[in-house]
């Protein structure tokens, strides 16, 4: 535990700051899971607006530095690689 004023008030920004990434992380998880979870159902124009979504999710948290700008760049790719794959087969 922190002595220094300086230092309490740092942990209790590193506290708000851990909750509203924690929120942010699990929620594109949860996009990210519900296009997967589409995809793999085979319905097309419900996989078209989770996947969009997601994108959108994953954007929001690099902008807001939860997750790097390329490691959402990578995941939007895989999914739109799936979509694509969904869409080849229909």
């Amino acid at each position: 535990m922190p002595n220094i004023k300086s230092a309490k008030k740092q942990m209790r920004q590193n506290a708000k700051r851990r909750m509203r990434n924690r929120m942010v992380r699990a929620k594109t998880r949860t996009f990210i899971r519900k296009a997967n979870d589409t995809i793999a159902a085979g319905d097309q124009s419900a996989a078209v607006e989770a996947v969009q979504a997601a994108m959108s999710q994953l954007d929001r948290a690099a902008q807001k530095g939860v997750v790097h700008p390329n490691n959402a760049d990578r995941r939007k790719s895989r999914l739109a690689k799936k979509l694509a794959a969904l869409k080849q087969a229909a």
